[in-house]
């Protein structure tokens, strides 16, 4: 089983919170300055952001972009140990 995807859909126009009270439980909706609706939120699997779609658009909401949000600060690598010095002909051991 994958872990859930967070995903951002973009839709147009502004979308009343009655027309996405069905998605209110998996995503948020934020209106943006562009007379634009923003969905974002975590699919389970390919057949969840499916149904969310056919959803969309059985409702005749016009969706103008779908993808995959990726992190604002990615995981940082997990720091290497560090190894002490050994000696040799450039770091000579007093």
């Amino acid at each position: 089983m994958t872990a859930p995807t967070t995903y951002e859909i973009v839709l147009r126009g502004r979308i009343g919170p009655r027309l996405l009270r069905p998605l209110i439980d998996d995503f948020r909706a934020q209106p943006t300055d562009e007379a634009l609706t923003r969905l974002v939120g975590e699919a389970r699997d390919a057949a969840h952001l499916h149904g969310v779609v056919a959803y969309l658009t059985s409702v005749n909401v016009e969706l103008v972009s779908i993808g995959p949000v990726t992190p604002a600060h990615p995981a940082e690598p997990a720091p290497q140990p560090t190894q002490p010095e050994q000696p040799n002909e450039r770091n000579p051991q007093p």
